[in-house]
C-alpha cells in the first residue's frame, strides 16, 4: 500500500537554497518513517524519509511533528545554533490528529478547547447513514435519533440552532437545525475526517457555534496530486441496506483532480420488540405480531458525488468543487393513519442539493502577512414532504457564504490574524406543514485570534462581533383556536380566534459579540492541563422567532417568541410581542486534563455553562386543532403519549418559544491501556445536567453513559468489543417520560490482506448483538421508533 504521509504540497523548502537539516527518532534512537513536520504558520508539510531525515525552510520559527503511535512535539526554532535538528517522539496510545477545519494549528492534544477527531479506519467502523448514528459513541456526543434516517448530533445536550454542522468549515446549508425529521446533508461514507469542537465554538465559526461544531471534512478541492483513493462495499441485514462508496485523487504538475461518490438503499429496519410503546395488556400479544417488528417509513434511497481541481502554486493552492446530493427517505412518526392503509399512509422525505465550493490557501510574505486563507461555498437545498403521491410541504435553502483567513508574521512570538465572514441563507417553507414564513438571515463578522508560547505554557485567545439580520416580508398571525383540557372544555371547543390572518413584514437586528481565553500548560512530560474561558453570544434564529403553524417533526404547534399568548375574559387569543428580543449569551469555563505519552493515556474533561437567556419552548397548556389526523401520538409534544390525551387525536399541544436563564454542567472521561503490542482496552464516561435557574430540566438531555472497548491489532487480523451502557433518564422537562437505560454490545472484526502495492480489508460488524430494546431520551419520537435490532454488516474497503 503506498504510504499516505508522502508530500501533501509542494513545500517551499525545496526551493530554498538554505534549508536546515533534521531527523526524527524515537526515545530509543531509532528512526521514524513516514513522520509529518509541518512548519506552523503553513498548511504545507513535509515527510520524513527511511532514516527519520527531513529538511525544512531555514526561516521557519516552530515545527510540528506526527507519526502515528507517537506523541505529538511541538519544536521551537527561535534559538537554534545551526546544528541538525533531531526531534525525539515518546510512545502514545492516544492518536494525535490535526484539526483542519480551523485557522490556527490546533491538534487533539493541544487545544484549550476540547476537540475530537474522528479519522481512518475507527471512523469507516462507525459510520452509520446518517452523521448522528455515526459520531454517537464519541465522547461528549448523542444522537437525536430520527429512526435511522434523520439523526443529528447533540453535544453536551445542546443540538438545533446551537450545534453548527459544516462541510470543509462551511455551512452544510441544510434545514437540518430547523427540525429533526430533517437529514443532514452530508455525507460521511466519502469524508477524509470528522471533527468535533465541543462547548461554544463562536469565535471560529459565529453565533451558531454557540454549543459546538461538527465539521465533515472531505479532500473535493484535493492540494496534492497524488494518485490515491478508497472504496467500500457493504450490506447490512437489520434493513437489507446495500452501500457503495469511494473517492479518488489524482493530478500532475500543478493540476490536481478529485471525485466521490457513493449510493445507498435500506429498506424500513427490524426492531427487537413492537416499535410503539405498549399498555400491559398489549404486551402479551407481542409475539404474535412479531412480523410487524418493524419500524415503518424508515426506508431510504440517497446518492451523490463530488468532483473537483486544483491548481498547485509553489505556495499553496486555489481549487473548486460541485457536489451533487439526492435522498429520499422516509420520516418515521409522521405517518398519516394506519400504515397497513396502503401507500397514501407513506410520508417521505424528497432531498436534493447542490453545492459549489472554492477553497484557496496561500503562504505569502508581504504587507505583513503570512498567509492567505480562502473559502466560499453557494448551496441550492430542498427537500420535499410527499403523502400518497402529492407534494404536502416544501423546504429551501439558498446560501451564499465566504470565509477569509488573513494570518499575520509572527511578531514577538504572537501568532493569529483575522477572519472575515459573510453568509446569506434565504429559507423558505410553502405548504401544509409550513410553521415558518419565507425569511433571510444575514451575517456579517469580523473576529480575531492569537496564540504564543510563555515557556510551556500555550496562551490563546480571541473576539468576534457579529451582525445579523433577520428578516421577513411576509409573517403570519392566522387565526389559531386553541383550548384546554379542563373537564368543562371538552365539550366543546369554541374559544376565541382571530378573525383573519394579520401579514406583517419583521426586521430584526442582532450584535452578538463573543470573547474567549484559554491556555494549555505542559507541566510534566507527557502531561499537560487546558483550560478555556468564554463568553459567547447567539442571535435567536428565524424560527425561533417567526415560527407560526404545526410541526409535525416535533408533534407540537410551534409559535416563536414574536408571539404572545393573551385571555380576555377567558378567551385566549395570540398578539404580537411587545417586549425587546435578548441575545442568548453562554458564560462557559472548560478544565482537561490529558496524559498523552507511555502505554497508558487518558482525557478528563468538566465544563460549566451558565446560558443567559436560553430560548427554549415552554408547554402553554392549550391545544389547536390540526387539519388532519397525525395519527394516534401526534398530538403528545415531546415526543410523549398520555392517557389522558387520547381522545384528542386531531389535535396538537401548543408551545411558545421563550427564554429564561439555563445551567448545564457534566464531564467527559476517557482511558486508553496499551496491555501490550496487540492489545489494548478504552474506558469512558460521559454525563450532563441540564436545567433551568427558575426550576424544571431541559427536555430530551442524554443519560449518564459509560462503557470499554476492548481492541486486538495484528499483522493482518483485528477485532474490538464495544459495550456501552445508557442509565436511565428521570431528569425530565414536563410532559416528558423517563427512558429505561439499556446496554448495548457491538463487536466488529477485520481482516485485511495486500494485493500488490495496495491493500483490500474484509470486515464483519455486529451491532446491538443482544438484540435489546433501546429507546433514545435524544429522541422525538422514542416511544415509536427504538433503536435497531441486531445487525450484522459485512463488506469490503479498498485502498489504491
Amino acid at each position: 500500500m503506498k504510504c499516505k504521509l508522502l508530500v501533501a504540497a509542494i513545500s517551499a523548502a525545496s526551493l530554498n537554497a538554505y534549508a536546515l537539516d533534521g531527523q526524527v527518532i524515537t526515545e530509543q534512537g531509532v528512526p521514524v518513517v513516514g513522520a509529518k513536520i509541518k512548519v506552523s504558520g503553513s498548511k504545507q508539510f513535509i515527510v520524513s524519509d527511511d532514516q527519520g531525515r527531513f529538511q525544512i525552510d531555514d526561516d521557519a520559527n516552530e515545527v510540528h511533528v506526527l507519526a502515528p503511535g507517537y506523541s505529538h512535539q511541538m519544536v521551537h526554532l527561535h534559538d537554534r545554533d545551526g546544528a541538525p535538528l533531531v526531534v525525539r517522539l515518546a510512545a502514545s496510545v492516544i492518536e494525535q490528529v490535526d484539526v483542519i477545519g480551523l485557522p490556527i494549528h490546533t491538534s487533539v492534544i493541544e487545544s484549550a478547547l476540547p476537540v475530537s477527531v474522528l479519522t481512518g479506519e475507527e471512523l469507516r467502523n462507525q459510520q452509520a447513514s446518517t452523521l448522528g448514528d455515526t459520531l454517537d459513541r464519541q465522547p461528549g456526543v448523542n444522537s437525536n435519533f430520527h429512526g435511522n434516517v434523520a439523526s443529528t448530533p447533540v453535544i453536551r445536550g445542546l443540538s438545533g440552532p446551537r450545534v453548527l454542522i459544516t462541510q470543509n468549515s462551511l455551512d452544510v446549508s441544510d434545514v437540518s437545525r430547523v427540525g429533526p425529521d430533517h437529514s443532514v446533508a452530508s455525507e460521511v461514507s466519502t469524508a477524509q475526517q470528522v471533527e468535533i469542537l465541543r462547548g461554544p465554538a463562536t469565535l471560529f465559526y459565529g453565533s451558531g457555534a454557540i454549543g459546538g461544531v461538527v465539521n465533515v471534512v472531505d479532500q473535493r478541492v484535493p492540494t496534492d496530486p497524488e494518485t490515491r483513493g478508497e472504496f467500500m462495499l457493504s450490506r447490512e441485514t437489520v434493513n437489507q441496506q446495500n452501500l457503495a462508496s469511494f473517492n479518488a485523487t489524482t493530478g500532475a504538475q500543478h493540476f490536481a483532480f478529485y471525485a466521490d461518490g457513493f449510493w445507498r438503499e435500506a429498506d424500513d429496519y427490524k426492531v427487537p420488540v413492537a416499535p410503539e410503546q405498549e399498555d400491559e395488556h398489549e404486551e402479551d400479544h407481542d409475539e404474535e405480531h412479531a412480523d410487524k417488528h418493524i419500524v415503518a417509513n424508515s426506508a431510504e434511497q440517497s446518492s451523490g458525488y463530488t468532483v473537483g481541481s486544483s491548481y498547485l502554486l509553489d505556495n499553496g493552492y486555489v481549487g473548486i468543487a460541485v457536489g451533487r446530493l439526492d435522498r429520499e427517505y422516509g420520516i418515521p412518526g409522521h405517518s398519516h393513519g394506519e400504515p397497513e392503509a396502503g401507500d397514501a399512509a407513506v410520508v417521505y422525505a424528497d432531498l436534493e442539493q447542490n453545492r459549489y465550493q472554492l477553497l484557496s490557501e496561500l503562504t505569502v510574505d508581504f504587507a505583513g502577512l503570512r498567509a492567505i486563507n480562502t473559502r466560499a461555498a453557494y448551496t441550492d437545498y430542498s427537500h420535499a414532504e410527499i403523502e400518497g403521491g402529492d407534494i404536502g410541504t416544501v423546504f429551501s435553502n439558498q446560501t451564499t457564504e465566504l470565509r477569509l483567513d488573513l494570518l499575520h508574521q509572527e511578531w514577538r512570538h504572537w501568532k493569529g490574524g483575522l477572519n472575515f465572514h459573510y453568509k446569506n441563507s434565504e429559507v423558505e417553507a410553502q405548504g401544509d406543514e409550513a410553521f415558518t414564513p419565507p425569511s433571510t438571515t444575514q451575517t456579517l463578522a469580523m473576529a480575531m485570534m492569537e496564540e504564543r508560547h510563555f515557556g510551556d505554557v500555550l496562551v490563546q485567545f480571541g473576539g468576534r462581533a457579529e451582525r445579523v439580520t433577520i428578516s421577513a416580508d411576509n409573517a403570519l398571525l392566522p387565526p389559531l383556536e386553541v383550548h384546554g383540557h379542563e373537564p368543562e372544555s371538552d365539550e366543546a371547543h369554541d374559544d376565541h380566534a382571530a378573525e383573519e390572518t394579520r401579514v406583517f413584514a419583521v426586521d430584526q437586528s442582532f450584535t452578538p459579540v463573543s470573547l474567549s481565553l484559554g491556555a494549555v500548560w505542559d507541566f510534566a512530560p507527557g502531561y499537560n492541563l487546558g483550560v478555556s474561558l468564554s463568553r459567547a453570544q447567539r442571535a435567536p434564529s428565524a424560527s425561533e422567532l417567526l415560527s407560526f403553524g404545526p410541526h409535525i417533526g416535533t408533534r407540537t404547534y410551534e409559535i416563536g417568541a414574536l408571539f404572545e399568548l393573551h385571555e380576555d375574559d377567558g378567551e385566549p387569543h395570540f398578539e404580537l410581542a411587545e417586549t425587546d428580543f435578548e441575545l442568548e449569551t453562554s458564560n462557559n469555563i472548560d478544565l482537561t486534563l490529558r496524559k498523552h505519552e507511555g502505554d497508558f493515556g487518558f482525557i478528563l474533561n468538566a465544563f460549566h455553562n451558565q446560558i443567559d437567556d436560553y430560548y427554549y419552548q415552554y408547554f402553554t397548556g392549550k391545544f389547536a386543532e390540526v387539519g388532519h389526523d397525525h395519527g394516534e401520538d401526534d398530538h403528545v409534544g415531546e415526543g410523549d403519549h398520555t392517557d389522558e390525551e387520547e381522545a384528542h387525536e386531531d389535535e396538537l399541544p401548543v408551545y411558545i418559544y421563550t427564554h429564561a436563564d439555563a445551567r448545564l454542567f457534566g464531564f467527559e472521561a476517557q482511558g486508553i491501556w496499551k496491555l501490550s503490542e496487540q492489545w489494548r482496552t478504552t474506558v469512558f464516561s460521559d454525563y450532563v445536567n441540564a436545567e433551568l435557574k427558575n426550576g424544571g430540566y431541559l427536555p430530551r438531555t442524554p443519560p449518564l453513559r459509560f462503557g470499554a472497548d476492548l481492541d486486538f491489532t495484528g499483522e493482518q487480523l483485528s477485532a474490538s468489543l464495544n459495550w456501552t451502557h445508557y442509565a436511565k433518564q428521570d431528569n425530565t422537562a414536563e410532559r416528558e417520560t423517563p427512558t429505561e437505560g439499556y446496554d448495548m454490545f457491538d463487536a466488529t472484526v477485520t481482516y485485511r490482506f495486500p494485493v500488490g502495492a495496495d491493500e483490500l480489508a474484509f470486515f464483519l460488524k455486529v451491532e446491538n448483538l443482544t438484540n435489546t430494546e433501546a429507546r433514545v431520551h435524544t429522541s422525538f419520537i422514542k416511544d415509536v421508533a427504538p433503536r435497531p435490532g441486531r445487525n450484522f454488516s459485512f463488506g469490503v474497503r479498498g485502498n489504491f
